[in-house]
């Protein structure tokens, strides 16, 4: 038995509908299970989703305020105002920033950027900053991926003279800023058909409105802002993605190439997959450590060598950034798992001095993956008194909503309900955890504490092809609210399975289902090996990929979690060098059964691990999950007596024999009657001093006329007195099976054709057959 960590939701797309796209729009059967699963209730859906156009894009001047921010921007075109495009440090903020550079710059704007440090300056609208911009004659602030929370810094660059138009699409506060125009899909509310425009999405819009015409050549940063910032890739926000692709898959821009190369990306396959892995974390990096704006100037370069340049120094800052989170998050768990205080919250509240803060929502981030708690991580300014960090929650903790309970203590902060920023005093940091204790302790059931994989794509192997592979790419962009899909192969078993790699730490299947064969692989699941067995139903979560090797496509299957509620047998049976065995079973967990005294003496220090020794009362005998079974019972009752008790998950049968009666086997009545005859014919026969030649006269071994004797002695049949055998004619008859050791024999060589001897396929039908009976009378 393997049980996952995560609770398994497997979602069934509806078969008929399913049926019915698959005949409507001649599609395989597992793209027509994607597209049921993301909602497609009609073969028109369908189609509509997979032939988007230009029509999905909706009207700029939809949103409110657009007129008049374009009527503003216009003026300042007019007569020649100085314009800065205030951004932000991450992916989204970056590609916004651009995005309205090239639109300005196209326009003859006399057009600057800056964007804050986050170190300096911390997140959206500056105070300093503003004031920086009014002395260098700015009069038109135009904020993007910013600025909705950014009521003080407004209202002094209001005070100043300048006009400020933002445009934003974080959660909106109850108070905004006095802003001239407000650029946000969702303020107010219900006025813009679509709320989940990314920045780079609602800075798409203004150009969109600016132009006059649909800016194409600008697709290619909108499709990065909005993968990066995991805004739901559904209505607009889909078609900008899809776009986009397309066309960073032909761009001639320098930008493209130099980052392809860095990051060792083929731009003719760029998915988002690559913006998600690839781009977004080289362009996040670089303001991760300090300044944003090299991000900026890559995504505008002109010419090759300054793009390659720029996209090597953004390449090294990631480097830097992922051995910075390596360090960081080493520390968090370190100081988890030696403080109760924080260890035993329902949210973690971790804090280090001198963290790095523009990782740290990264670092949160790899916190929930491991205990599945929301996370904050908060870096410490002993000078500055303040603690500043990140936040990210899990499903059930609608972060922002909780943290907005504690303003009183929590002075800046902003984010959405799964992720968010915010800096407190550094004295509030422990009464802060204590509160979301409290309030996760309301709100969170144990069942929301475990993590969940969503499964909506239930495969069959024979629906498994490369064509079939390759059209569910077509499906995509894959993103948040259109989710990759998550398959799951259940009840299948497996055909054959072996380690590779140098370190053997990962392992390659055959998957079957009695019919069809799969190829599997799952990385670092090494482990696996040692836990499955065959011939019995396991259930794999994965993914699916092509594998091409020498021009031909196969099929494969990425896995990515296991389970399965059967019982396993290990055959350990016949390795005698212990250390060839003894590494595949879990010695923690496993309690190792022998049945002879002689055979606890010989493990005693082979094994190195507690032996129990069983007795017919079953004494150290007690449930448990896994169990070794050393050697064999002097009969089967007693091994059928403790599978009844312990009721294992797994059995590691070893069954050391030493002295196997199984290839002696039982003399036959015949050879049993001409030894009898052959000592009644020769009274005061001295068998010791004969029984090696007598042995070699007839050719059987002297273990079996050994065995003769020891019946004839138990059953009084012959008698030995000083070393002279003579035959008791007057013993009454009795059945040899009578005889004790003859009983221990035959019973000895019965359990070793079962135990030992037999086929896996035949044992394992031997412990079915029992752990059965014993599961159904308990039940």
């Amino acid at each position: 038995m393997i049980l996952s960590k995560k609770r398994w939701q497997v979602e069934r797309p509806d078969a008929q509908l399913v049926q019915t796209l698959q005949n409507d729009l001649q599609l395989s059967a597992i793209a027509a299970k994607i597209l049921v699963a993301r909602g497609c209730s009609t073969s028109a859906d369908a189609e509509s989703l997979l032939n988007m156009t230009e029509a999905n894009i909706h009207d700029p001047f939809l949103m409110h305020g657009m007129a008049e921010a374009v009527e503003r921007i216009q003026k300042a075109l007019e007569n020649n105002e100085k314009i800065l495009v205030y951004g932000d440090y991450d992916a989204d903020g970056v590609t916004s920033t651009t995005v309205m550079l090239n639109v300005l710059q196209d326009l003859g704007a006399d057009v600057s950027f800056k964007i804050p440090n986050r170190f300096l300056h911390g997140y959206g609208p500056n105070e300093a900053l503003f004031r920086e911009a009014y002395e260098e004659g700015i009069q038109l602030i135009l904020t993007v991926d910013n600025g909705i929370s950014g009521i003080e810094p407004i209202r002094v660059a209001k005070e100043l003279g300048m006009d400020v138009i933002v445009t934003d699409h974080h959660e909106p506060g109850e108070e905004l800023p006095q802003a001239d125009i407000i650029l946000h899909p969702r303020v107010p509310e219900g006025h813009y058909p679509f709320g989940e425009l990314a920045g780079v999405g609602v800075a798409f819009k203004l150009a969109h409105a600016l132009y006059g015409e649909l800016p194409t050549h600008l697709f290619e940063f909108v499709a990065i802002g909005t993968v990066a910032d995991l805004v739901p890739l559904v209505d607009e926000n889909r078609y900008l993605v899809k776009r986009g692709i397309e066309e960073m898959r032909r761009s001639l821009s320098p930008w493209i190439q130099a980052m392809c190369e860095v990051a060792s990306a083929e731009q003719a396959t760029i998915n988002e997959e690559t913006i998600g892995f690839y781009f977004g974390p080289r362009l996040n990096a670089v303001g991760r450590l300090g300044e944003a704006s090299p991000a900026v100037e890559l995504l505008m370069a002109e010419d090759a060598p300054k793009a390659t340049a720029l996209a090597k120094q953004l390449n090294g800052c990631n480097t830097e950034r992922k051995d910075i989170v390596k360090s960081i998050t080493d520390e968090a768990i370190a100081l988890i798992e030696a403080d109760e205080k924080i260890g035993d919250s329902l949210v973690l509240v971790v804090a280090g001095e001198g963290w790095n803060a523009g990782v740290v929502g990264i670092v949160a981030s790899r916190l929930v993956e491991l205990y599945y708690r929301p996370t904050i991580v908060l870096s410490l300014d002993f000078e500055k008194g303040t603690a500043k960090g990140s936040a990210r929650s899990i499903e059930g903790f609608h972060l922002y909503n909780e943290l907005a309970k504690n303003r009183d203590i929590l002075p800046h902060f902003g984010g959405h309900p799964m992720a968010a920023g915010m800096t407190l005093p550094l004295e509030h940091v422990d009464e802060l955890r204590a509160r979301l204790d409290v309030q996760a302790r309301e709100c969170l059931t144990e069942e929301q504490l475990t993590p969940v994989v969503s499964i909506d794509i239930p495969l069959k192997i024979d629906e498994i092809s490369a064509d079939a592979i390759e059209e569910i790419a077509t499906l995509g962009p894959f993103g948040t609210d259109f989710q990759k899909p998550v398959y799951v192969l259940e009840d299948v078993e497996i055909a054959s399975m072996r380690k590779i790699g140098a370190a053997e730490n990962h392992i390659k299947m055959e998957l079957t289902d009695g019919l069809e064969k799969l190829d599997s692989v799952g990385f670092n699941k090494g482990h696996l090996y040692n836990e499955l067995t065959y011939g019995i139903k396991v259930s794999f979560i994965g993914d699916l990929q092509i594998n091409e090797w020498q021009g031909r496509k196969k099929p494969q299957f990425m896995i990515e979690d296991v389970q399965t509620t059967e019982w396993q047998l290990f055959d350990i049976r016949g390795i005698r060098q212990t250390s060839r065995w003894l590494h595949t079973v879990p010695k923690e967990e496993a309690i190792f059964y022998a049945f002879r005294p002689e055979t606890m003496s010989y493990y005693h220090s082979l094994l190195d691990v507690p032996i129990q020794l069983v007795d017919a009362e079953l004494t150290n005998v007690e449930q448990t999950n896994y169990i070794v079974l050393l050697d064999l019972p002097h009969n089967v009752q007693l091994l059928e007596n403790v599978l009844q008790k312990t009721a294992p998950s797994r059995i590691y049968a070893h069954f050391y024999m030493p002295d196997s009666q199984y290839f002696n086997g039982m003399p036959t009545r015949e050879q049993f009657a001409w030894y009898y005859k052959f000592l009644k014919q020769r009274p005061a026969f001295p068998l010791d001093m004969h029984l090696t030649d007598l042995a070699k006269h007839t050719g059987w071994p002297l273990e079996a006329l050994k065995f003769m004797t020891q019946v004839f002695f138990e059953l009084n049949f012959v008698r030995m007195e000083s070393g002279l055998t003579t035959v008791n004619v007057n013993a009454p008859k009795t059945a040899l099976t009578e005889a004790p050791s003859y009983k221990q024999r035959s019973e000895q060589i019965e359990i070793e054709q079962k135990l030992v001897y037999a086929p896996y396929i035949e044992l394992k039908q031997w412990f079915d057959e029992r752990l059965n009976l014993y599961t159904n009378t308990i039940s």
